[in-house]
């Protein structure tokens, strides 16, 4: 019975009100109580954890939780990409010069992800890769390069499903989410790094301090499960050729290299 439960939670259209409760709940002592159950549904690695499933207060503490040291080898080769989070990539490809990217057989505007006319125009060409959290999956972001931020924005406010029906039957949920977008400089070139927003706890926290990204280093983190979205300047990555879509990936694996 609490199966189908969580599912609609995490299916349900975001709404003002009912994200203002969840997220109440999802940070209240109480939630403490379903921490075992929505770990033995999603399957959590607890392995992997940094702490044992009573240390968590709240269901927001498991949400956000830190890994063991060393549970997460970063690929040290000096020109490689790594992938900044573990989730399934769901789909890989080129921006067209319109600024269009195909996800799912939907059409999404990288201009207006980006909010910025001037901002995309480094990315067309070039190439995308879509990045899916789950609930099960850990949720910190982890920098997939090594570089200098240029520019950090905010855009958006609501955060619909990013889960395959989202991306398939959603109103443009990749462009039009709350999102936070990093662009960073790299030694070959730009990238930007979008970090989407889903369901009803909406909430992208920026950790890094400076303006200086070390790959494989903790950025920022998602409240639930959600979307990472890489963009590249074109002629300045070339992807792993054993990556297929779709397909889980973790944290610190390559996932491709700088040109």
């Amino acid at each position: 019975m609490i199966k189908p439960l969580y599912r609609l939670l995490i299916e349900l259209t975001n709404g003002r009100w009912t994200s203002g409760m969840l997220k109440h709940f999802a940070r209240s002592p109480l939630s403490r109580f379903i921490v075992p159950s929505f770990t033995k549904i999603y399957d959590l690695n607890q392995t992997d954890m940094e702490k044992e499933l009573h240390e968590f207060p709240t269901l927001h503490d498991l949400f956000i939780r830190k890994l063991k040291v060393g549970a997460r080898r970063i690929d040290s080769a000096p020109n490689s990409v790594v992938s900044p989070v573990d989730a399934v990539i769901e789909d890989i490809g080129i921006i067209k010069e319109s600024s269009e990217m195909e996800v799912k057989g939907k059409i999404y505007s990288v201009e207006e992800m980006l909010g910025d006319h001037a901002t995309v125009r480094k990315y067309l060409n070039g190439t995308y890769m879509i990045l899916y959290l789950s609930p099960s999956h850990y949720h910190r972001i982890h920098s997939p390069v090594t570089g200098t931020i240029i520019k950090q924005w905010t855009l958006g406010a609501k955060s619909y499903p990013v889960n395959k029906l989202g991306l398939k039957y959603g109103n443009k949920t990749l462009s039009k989410n709350y999102r936070v977008i990093t662009e960073v400089k790299t030694d070959s070139g730009f990238m930007a790094v979008v970090k989407v927003g889903a369901m009803f706890v909406n909430s992208i926290e920026i950790i890094h301090t400076g303006d200086r990204l070390e790959k494989g280093k903790e950025m920022a983190y998602f409240s639930f499960g959600s979307t990472v979205i890489l963009l590249f300047e074109k002629g300045t990555f070339q992807i792993d050729s054993a990556l297929a879509t779709p397909v889980e990936i973790k944290v610190g694996e390559r996932i491709g290299n700088l040109l």
